[in-house]
Order: C-alpha cells, then sequence, then structure tokens
C-alpha cells in the first residue's frame, strides 16, 4: 500500500484549483505516550490522505505535532477520525484566521524524535508539571500587571514581524537556543516575578513551561492556544488586542496579519515590510523579508549573485547544483551578509 505522497507540488496545486473546495487551515499538538510512532504515522497517512488532507505532521514518542489543511466540505470526517483516537479526542484545533487553499501542497507525515526540536534531556524533570494556561482575557490581565515578565518563546524571524507589546524577544534562531538564555537572564525573578509565555500555537511553551518550572521559577504561565487562539478570543470577545504586526505560521503564508502596524522592514531597502519570501535561486532559498519593489528589480533573489544565477537556462541551474549540497543559508533565516537592514 502506498503510504507516501507521488505528486508534485506543482500538480497538487493544478489538482486544488480544479476541484475548487474551500479549504482550512488547521494546527494542534498534543503530549502523550506512542508506543510505535511508526505505525501510528501509517494510520494518520492512510486515513487522512483519503481526505485529502494536506500538511506536515511530526509523530514521536512524545506525541503529535500537526500543520495542515482539509477541504471544508470534509472537516466532519476529519473531526471523527481525530476523536476516534483516544488520546486525541476533543483536542484544541488552532483554526488560522486567514485561509489559503495553498497553504500546504503534500501531505508529509514524517516519524521524529521528538514533536519539537528542544534540545532537552525530558528524563531530568517532569513534564507534566506544567505551568498555568491562560485565556486571552486573563492573559490581558497578566501582562498588564507590573510584576510580570513576558516572554516570546519564538525565533528571531518570527517577533521580526510581530510581538505582543513590551514582550522580551530572544535573538534566537532556534527554540532551543531560547531556553537557556531565558533561564539565565531571568534567574533573579524565580521567586517573585510572573513568567508569562507565548508562542505561535501554544506548543513550545507546552515543554518550556515545565522546564522552567522545574528551573525553579514559582509563578509560570503560558498563553493557551498560543497567537493564533489568541487572536479568536480577541475577537469573539471583543478584548483589546495587545498583539501588534503579524503572526509568523510554518505554511506557504507564512504570516497572518494581526493588526495593521508593520513593525519590520525590507531586508533589501530598509523601507517598512513584513512579507517573508524565499530567494527564487533554487540552490539559496533563504528566507528573508523583501517589499514588492525589491521583489522586481532582484526578480524575487537575495543577491546579484542569486539573481543571476536564478536567470540562467533552467538546466544550466542543475548543472551548477548538481553534486553540491543544498545551501544551509535557508536556516540562517534572514541572518545573510548579503542583506544590507537585517534585524
Amino acid at each position: 500500500m502506498q503510504l507516501y505522497n507521488t505528486l508534485s507540488a506543482k500538480e497538487r496545486e493544478a489538482l486544488i484549483e480544479e476541484a475548487g473546495l474551500d479549504r482550512l487551515t488547521i494546527s494542534f499538538y498534543k503530549y502523550a505516550h506512542i508506543h510505535n510512532p511508526q505505525l501510528f504515522r501509517n494510520h494518520l497517512f492512510i486515513h487522512w490522505n483519503e481526505l485529502d488532507v494536506l500538511g506536515r505532521i511530526y509523530v514521536a514518542r512524545e506525541g503529535v505535532n500537526a500543520q495542515l489543511s482539509v477541504p471544508a466540505v470534509n472537516f466532519e470526517k476529519f473531526k471523527e477520525h481525530i476523536d476516534s483516537i483516544t488520546f486525541l479526542q476533543n483536542v484544541r484545533f488552532n483554526i488560522a484566521i486567514e485561509h489559503d487553499n495553498k497553504a500546504f501542497l503534500k501531505l508529509k507525515v514524517k516519524v521524529r524524535n521528538k514533536i519539537v526540536a528542544d534540545g532537552l534531556n525530558d528524563d531530568t524533570f517532569d513534564v507534566t508539571k506544567k505551568g498555568t494556561h491562560v485565556g486571552a482575557e486573563d492573559f490581558n490581565k497578566l501582562i498588564n500587571d507590573p510584576n510580570t515578565i513576558l516572554v516570546d518563546m519564538r525565533n528571531h524571524y518570527e517577533s521580526e514581524i510581530g510581538h505582543f507589546q513590551n514582550a522580551i524577544t530572544p535573538d534566537v534562531d532556534t527554540f532551543r537556543d531560547s531556553l537557556d538564555i531565558i533561564e539565565r537572564d531571568l534567574s533573579s525573578f524565580k521567586e517573585d516575578k510572573n513568567l508569562v509565555m507565548y508562542c505561535t500555537g501554544g506548543i513550545r511553551c507546552e515543554k518550556a513551561s515545565a522546564y522552567y518550572r522545574h528551573k525553579g521559577f514559582k509563578k509560570v504561565y503560558q498563553l493557551e492556544g498560543g497567537i493564533i487562539e489568541y487572536t479568536r478570543q480577541v475577537k469573539s470577545q471583543d478584548l483589546e488586542n495587545k498583539f501588534i504586526g503579524k503572526n509568523f505560521v510554518f505554511d506557504h503564508r507564512r504570516g497572518e496579519r494581526i493588526s495593521e502596524d508593520i513593525i519590520a522592514q525590507c531586508h533589501q531597502c530598509g523601507s517598512p515590510c513584513d512579507t517573508h519570501v524565499n530567494c527564487a535561486n533554487e540552490a539559496c532559498h533563504l528566507l528573508f523579508i523583501q517589499c514588492r519593489e525589491c521583489a522586481s528589480k532582484m526578480n524575487d533573489c537575495c543577491s546579484n549573485d542569486c539573481k543571476e544565477v536564478h536567470e540562467l537556462p533552467y538546466e544550466k541551474q542543475k548543472a551548477l547544483r548538481k553534486g553540491k549540497t543544498v545551501s544551509n543559508k535557508i536556516f540562517k533565516k534572514g541572518r545573510s551578509e548579503v542583506l544590507k537592514f537585517k534585524k
């Protein structure tokens, strides 16, 4: 039985357009004990492929982390299947504020060592002793409290385009980098301050809150459902929105507009901009912020060198890449020296 995707992104894109169905963009996670991750992975792929689910799903012994899209007409069947899995019954779905039928173009279900790369040895602390979950209303009250320290648990390229007012935004490339830095910088506040954390959908804070409690922080809180659920509650409950800018998301949209504020700048010309793109040069794919004018001028590339390569015939580009590993600049997330106005 076929347990992997065989269509290219272009082929899948054409099928989505032909179907003409509205799709819902959803994310969810759940920490749980999965005895056989490979078997569970295959189970998900078989059932979700039948429902035309597309997305990026990680399965590990510690649980599941999913970002996906599903045709709206199949949502109830998808929910029924989720609820048929004991540990996923009534799991909280983070449903996107802005939907895009092409947010995902393939179904990828992968077995990993962890559902989030945190670099932690989970045997050294109790991951079930988490911080207190708070909704949008209580979160707003907490961050108005002068006794609160608000920390963004995301990476620099995420917080660069949007974050909560007065939040500490660590200048880090990965989640694992931030854990020890935050613990070190805030160590003198362990006893008396409220440590309030947030991330995109809540999964990073889930582990971090238990880690910081283990490290001696007495008052640890996390935003339930992350920025995605916060935005939904702010709108449905008519609350004050304290998030400025865009929320970075890990699909083809790359961002959801939360407020009209543009707090970032084009990495090439410095004009106000918060649109993330990947360099069009297949050998680069650097993630960076680029305005429309620079995109036109640079042919969607991050540098003149990449522009020259991208404008070559495809076969010549392919020959230049032959035998070479994919550039690691994609992991620099805007750190490249070719960008004059990077953060």
